[in-house]
C-alpha cells in the first residue's frame, strides 16, 4: 500500500522501532498529528488475558484528570423520584419507559447510559441493542447506582469506561490533540495505572504485552510498560 506524503513526514519525526515513555509519546503525537480538526488521542493496550474466561475479563472506569475533551451525551434511565437529581447533574436525556421504547426501536444517540438497580430488569432486556455498542450499564463501571447525580457528574466531567475486546485489547480515548502534552500524558498514565491494578489473579505470564498511543489518522507510537508513570 502506498504511503502518503503526510504519513511519511510524520514517520520521519520519530523512530517507529523504538519504545518511548508516556510523556515522550504524548509530545510525538502532538508533533505528528496533521489533520485540520481536533484529533482524538487514543491508547491501545494488548493484554495477556483470555477474555472468553469470565475470571480474566478486564473492564472498569477511570476519571481522567483533565477530562477527555469529548462532550459526553448522558442518558439517565431512572424512576420519577430520581429525574430531578439526574437533570440537575446535567444529564442530556432523562426518563425511563419512553427511552426504553426508543432504544428498542434502534435509537442509541448517547455516549453513556446511567440507571438504577431497581430498573435493571427493564434495562437488561435491551442487551442486544446496547451490548454491541458498549452502552450497557454495569455496576462495575458505576453506571448502575443509586447515586445517579454523582454518576452523571462524573460521566460529564471526564469519566470513561473501558473493556477488553475479544482480541485481548483495551482501546480508549484519553485526550484531544489540542491538549498540552503534559495533560495528555497525565490522562494516559491514569488509564494505564488503572488497567494495571485490574490484573486478574488468574492471568498467567506477561500481563501487558504492548502499549500504543495514536491520534486520528496518525501513525502509532509504542510505549514501554516499564516507563509507566514517566
Amino acid at each position: 500500500m502506498k504511503i502518503s506524503k503526510k504519513r511519511k513526514a510524520a514517520m520521519a519525526k520519530y523512530d517507529a522501532t523504538k519504545s518511548y515513555t508516556v510523556a515522550e509519546a504524548a509530545k510525538i503525537i502532538k508533533d505528528i498529528t496533521s489533520v485540520k480538526f481536533d484529533a482524538s488521542v487514543e491508547i491501545s493496550v494488548r493484554l495477556g488475558v483470555d477474555p472468553r474466561k469470565a475470571n480474566q475479563m478486564v473492564r472498569g472506569s477511570v476519571t481522567l484528570p483533565h477530562g477527555s475533551g469529548k462532550t459526553m451525551r448522558v442518558l439517565a434511565l431512572v424512576t420519577p423520584d430520581k429525574e430531578a437529581e439526574a437533570k440537575a447533574a446535567g444529564a442530556d436525556f432523562v426518563g425511563l419507559d419512553e427511552y426504553i421504547e426508543k432504544i428498542k426501536g434502534g435509537w442509541t444517540d448517547v455516549d453513556v447510559i446511567i440507571t438504577m438497580p431497581s430498573v435493571m430488569g427493564k434495562v437488561g432486556a435491551l442487551g442486544r441493542v446496547l451490548g454491541p455498542r458498549g452502552l450497557m450499564p454495569n455496576p462495575k463501571t458505576g453506571t448502575v447506582t443509586m447515586e445517579v447525580g454523582k454518576a452523571v457528574t462524573e460521566s460529564k466531567g471526564g469519566k470513561i469506561d473501558f473493556k477488553v475486546d475479544k482480541a485481548g485489547i483495551v482501546q480508549a480515548l484519553v485526550a484531544k490533540a489540542s491538549f498540552d502534552s503534559n495533560k495528555i500524558a497525565d490522562n494516559a498514565n491514569e488509564l494505564l495505572q488503572t488497567i494495571m491494578k485490574l490484573k486478574p489473579s488468574s492471568a498467567k505470564g506477561t500481563y501487558v504485552r504492548s502499549i500504543y498511543m495514536s491520534s486520528t489518522m496518525s501513525p502509532s507510537v509504542q510505549i514501554d510498560s516499564k516507563f509507566l508513570g514517566q
